[in-house]
């Protein structure tokens, strides 16, 4: 017996397409023209970008991935929430060279508007150095990032994070007592948001 056929929906043609802008502290300028089934659906989706995507400068902003995540959809366009910025695997595997110290670690910080970061940092020096000196690079970086990240609300953090303000004065602290070759955010992530919106990082 023959099988009635039904029609068959177009779920593309059911879809809705949104311009996704950045947040304020990219001037909420586009950054991706996605489908979606609707409006409260979308809030939490996670979009990857890379620096360059939305500076359009320096092809090396292609080395820095960042994502952003839906906040509110409204007609044809959704604003975001920056969930967390890294380098690529490419740009980290470029930084590694033989006879050279690699130095990690990680610290938890919280902006003056109560948004809470976890922020890997990376440093590499010139050629090997022994525990003591290691130690007292990453009680420098700590102190920076202590000082500074308290000082700044969410939009100057992510500002200075992915244009590269606190690998600078990283730099120019350690430098006085230790050469290094490179030092930066390897990875930056929210853990939690302002009270407000903490429902946000559920999904």
């Amino acid at each position: 017996m023959a099988r009635r056929k039904g029609r068959v929906k177009d779920k593309w043609r059911e879809k809705k397409w949104i311009t996704v802008n950045a947040p304020d502290s990219f001037n909420n300028v586009p950054i991706a023209y996605v489908p979606i089934t609707d409006d409260e659906n979308a809030r939490g989706r996670v979009l990857e970008v890379t620096l360059y995507d939305i500076l359009k400068g320096d092809p090396s902003q292609h080395q820095y991935k960042m994502y952003f995540q839906l906040d509110k959809v409204e007609n044809d366009k959704a604003s975001t929430i920056f969930k967390r910025f890294e380098y690529s695997k490419e740009f980290l595997r470029s930084l590694v060279r033989r006879g050279s110290s690699k130095i990690n670690f990680i610290i938890d910080a919280k902006t003056k508007d109560g948004y809470i970061f976890r922020i890997k940092v990376i440093a590499l020096t010139h050629r090997q150095l022994n525990t003591s000196r290691k130690h007292d690079l990453r009680l420098i970086a700590k102190d920076i990032i202590n000082k500074t990240v308290p000082e700044m609300e969410i939009d100057q953090f992510v500002q200075a994070t992915c244009y590269g303000k606190i690998n600078s004065d990283i730099m120019a602290a350690t430098k006085k007592v230790i050469r290094i070759r490179h030092v930066g955010l390897e990875k930056v992530k929210l853990i939690r948001t302002a009270d407000k919106e903490i429902a946000l990082l559920e999904a």
